[in-house]
Parts: structure tokens; sequence; C-alpha cells
């Protein structure tokens, strides 16, 4: 848990969730200054009660992210008293496949598949008349 707790990646939660927290802190004491003031409403004075209840929300969130990422570390480690064997690496093909690769690059001088569908060929055609006059 402790190797957890001061990963990189969670001392940015860490931090992440203290300033929001501080945030919500601070809004909640201006809601309070503004309600006071000759401008301030009990619209105000709701803010005020609310902000607080969002800094406890971050904080609950922290919590369980934290609970939830510690059960699966937990989850996937291996118990104590059994030994952990070495992995077994996968066989590799004794040859290539056969055939070129369908994502490599494609010869210069490749032709497209023959099309047997009308349709395909009809907007095909469209697309090269439209193509070569920019004017439509």
């Amino acid at each position: 848990m402790r190797s957890l707790i001061l990963s990189p990646r969670w001392m940015v939660w860490h931090v992440l969730t203290l300033g929001a927290m501080v945030t919500c802190g601070w809004l909640a004491a201006w809601q309070w200054q503004r309600a006071g003031s000759a401008m301030g409403s009990a619209l105000n004075v709701g803010y005020g009660l609310q902000w607080p209840l969002f800094a406890v929300f971050f904080a609950v969130m922290w919590w369980r992210m934290l609970r939830m990422e510690a059960a699966k570390l937990e989850e996937d480690a291996p118990p104590a008293d059994e030994a952990v064997p070495p992995p077994v690496p996968e066989p590799r093909p004794a040859t290539p496949p056969a055939g070129p690769s369908p994502f490599g690059p494609r010869p210069r001088d490749a032709a497209p598949p023959p099309v047997d569908d009308p349709e395909l060929v009809a907007y095909n055609e469209m697309l090269a008349r439209l193509a070569g006059n920019p004017d439509c």
C-alpha cells in the first residue's frame, strides 16, 4: 500500500485532491463572507453550505479510488507462500506468413482490385468527373 501511495501517479492525485478541497474551502468562506455583506442573500448561504460538501465528495472519491487500486494490486499479487514460476515465452513461427502483409505499403504500380458492383463503378466515375472539374 505504501508503494502505491508514494507512486508518482498517486502523488499527482494527492495534489489534485488537496487542491480541489482547498479551493472548495476557499469558495465556501467567500460565499459566507458574501452572505454577510450588504449584497448577500440566502443563495450565498446555500452555496456556503454546498462547497464543503463538494470538498467531502472529493475526499471520499480519492479514498475509494485508492482502495479500489490497492484491492486490484492485492488480487494480482501472487500468494506469498507460493513460488512464482518464470514466464514461458511463446514459440515463434518458424516461417513468416505466406504472401505480402496487407498492412504494408502498396507498390506504386499496383492496380485496384476489379469492381463488380455497378453502383460503386458509377460513384467512382462521378468522383473522377468532380475531381477533373473543380467548378462543380
